[in-house]
């Protein structure tokens, strides 16, 4: 009997990537540059950092609108603890660690409290943002211990540090989600929340690991932004980073209704994002017409996902696949006592 060939959910992306690469060359040569190639992947480090945790949290059918303020308070912890006399390994684990009790407090929030997590989350969001301005005036830190450069302008065997740990992070959190227990919980919480809790999946645990991992990401996001400036900046990722890190979850393939999607995809998504905003730098179009493009990126990739079961008449293979994912989680778990 012969398999068939199932094509991977990422190609498609892939594809696009590589047309808007190809357009973008042709556009401007300045695009095909190593050295614009470097500031593309340096500059898309943050917003890909933050789509790997991002890319988590919708799995399980959650959002995390928390992530652009991390970056601002956990870049000016390591700052502040740096000021104070703390190594620079120190500071920037203590940032990470900011970023885990966010990601804790959001977690248990939309748990326990039974609330909504674009509710939680976008409070979250306003605590962030005021913590570091609180604690400074509003005023920036500068970061006097040349060491800490190393996480945002340092390199080994001349590939960039930021670079190389968000490769890192994507890997470890891919291999968590496709080849552990936890994993197979994520996407059948996403898929079902309900007939997980049933197969004894336990739903407080796995949905607040995700936001524990996204709080982890944006943390890291904090260190490099930090370190590439040697600055605390009170405003950090008040941009468009969150806005950014949403739609390349999406347009990579995860789904905002959860239980579909990778981590890979999310991975590529944020090529694309990072790829589509330095081309439109590079051909001198004017700043404020990115957020419009990335917004019809946004639009498109969740009009697709709102409407692929009607267009593949797929609905009834989701349904399944949820099915065996529970299944599945029910075995990994030795078939434990339902859990609230």
């Amino acid at each position: 009997m012969k398999s068939k060939f199932k094509m991977p959910q990422e190609l498609g992306v892939l594809i696009v990537v590589l047309l808007v690469a190809v357009l973008m060359g042709i556009l401007s040569p300045e695009f095909r540059t190593a050295s614009n190639l470097q500031v593309l992947l340096l500059n898309g480090s943050v917003v890909t950092f933050l789509a790997l945790g991002q890319a988590c949290v919708l799995l399980t059918g959650g959002i995390d609108l928390s992530v652009g303020s991390n970056i601002a308070l956990t870049g000016m912890i390591a700052a502040l603890a740096m000021r104070s006399g703390i190594s620079w390994w120190l500071a920037a684990l203590l940032a990470v660690f900011t970023g885990i009790l966010v990601g804790l407090f959001n977690g248990a929030v939309i748990h326990y409290g039974h609330m909504p997590p674009f509710i939680v989350t976008f409070a979250t969001f306003g605590i962030s943002a005021s913590i570091p301005k609180i604690l400074t005036q509003a005023k920036s830190v500068t970061v006097s211990d040349p060491m800490f450069a190393f996480f945002g302008r340092g390199a080994i065997f001349g590939i960039p540090m930021p670079i190389i740990m968000v490769v890192i992070a994507a890997v470890i959190i891919g291999v968590v989600l496709s080849n552990t227990a936890t994993g197979v919980h994520v996407y059948a919480v996403g898929g079902n929340a309900d007939t997980a809790r049933l197969a004894g999946i336990n739903i407080a645990r796995t949905t607040i690991f995700v936001y524990v991992v996204s709080g982890i990401c944006a943390g890291f996001a904090g260190v490099i932004t930090a370190s590439r400036l040697m600055v605390g900046y009170p405003t950090a990722g008040s941009g468009n980073e969150q806005f950014y890190s949403i739609a390349s979850a999406v347009v990579g393939g995860v789904s905002l209704f959860g239980g579909v999607g990778t981590i890979l995809g999310a991975f590529i998504g944020s090529l694309l994002i990072a790829e589509v905003s330095n081309g439109m730098n590079v051909i001198g179009v004017d700043s404020y017409w990115q957020p419009l493009v990335i917004g019809v990126i946004i639009l498109v990739g969740v009009l697709f996902d709102t409407n692929k079961s009607r267009i593949s008449f797929g609905k009834k293979k989701h349904i399944d696949a949820t099915a065996d994912l529970v299944t599945k989680a029910a075995e990994t778990d030795g078939g434990k006592e339902p859990k609230k």
